[in-house]
Order: C-alpha cells, then structure tokens, then sequence
C-alpha cells in the first residue's frame, strides 16, 4: 500500500556512502555487507547517523543496480575502504511512503511516478528509498515502511 504522495522540500545534509554497481541479481548478497561498512566506519570514526540509511539509485539499466547506499551523518566522513563522504543539497520532491514487502516497491514507484506527472511535475532521473522499518526492525512484512522519494526538476 502506498501512502498519499506529497511535494515537499528537504534541507541539505551530510552523507556518508559506498558506490555500487552490480547485477540486478546480486542486489541481496551485497546490501546486508554495505549497510553493515558503512555503519562501522561511522561508528569507528565516532560519526552518528542523523536518520535512517537509505539508498539512492542514480542509473536505470536493465539488470543492472548503480546506486549508492547511504547514511545521513552528523558530521563529514573521512574516507575509509569503500565509504566516501558526500553532501546532500536540498530539493523539491515528491515524497510518499511504501507499506510491504520489498517485491511491491516496483509497483508503488509506478503509483509514485503517475502521481507526479498527474500534478504538473517532472521527476528527475535518480531516485531514492529510506528504509524506515526494515526487516532488521521486525520480521513481519505488514510492518516494514519504505518511504520513496523523487526529486523533481523546476
């Protein structure tokens, strides 16, 4: 299910990230791996995420995920293996929020896109996907909550 979509804006903010660019299949052997550097490199770096981790998908190839997966930090990262710092700026978006199972995000991004060219808007190519309630959170997929976000453009 998802929620009725908004445009709203977001301030900037500091990210720490990893870059990946992989096949489509191998999407969950890599996540669970990046999600955990990522927070140990913050953590070792005495750095404390201001918000849930999130990954922004900049490509859309068939079979192909080029994307980074990211944290908001409370201050710049120094990079370390593969976590660089980078800084998000702020930006118009239209924002709603995905309740289920991983497998439904393709259908509530088409809800999404639809929503926004209903309102006169242009999505831009990149996207991103914060995961507010993980499976890390709760086992039971009713409960995990994906909150989808697209920046638009003008």
């Amino acid at each position: 299910m998802l929620e009725k979509p908004q445009i709203t804006h977001i301030a900037n903010r500091l990210t720490a990230i990893i870059r990946l660019t992989i096949p489509r299949e191998e999407i969950q052997q890599v996540m669970g791996e990046g999600v955990s550097e990522l927070m140990a490199t913050i953590a070792s770096q005495n750095i404390t995420p201001t918000g849930p981790w999130f990954t922004h998908h900049l490509k859309f190839e068939p079979g192909i995920f080029d994307f980074e997966i990211s944290v908001p930090v409370s201050a710049p990262v120094v990079s370390a293996g593969r976590v660089r710092p980078s800084q998000w700026p702020a930006m118009k978006v239209a924002q709603a929020v995905y309740h289920g199972e991983y497998e439904g995000l393709g259908q509530a991004w088409s809800e999404l896109d639809e929503w926004i060219l209903a309102q006169g808007e242009t999505p831009a190519e990149d996207l991103w996907e914060c995961y507010v309630i993980s499976p890390k959170s709760n086992a039971d997929p009713a409960t995990w909550r994906t909150e989808l976000n697209r920046p638009l453009i003008g």
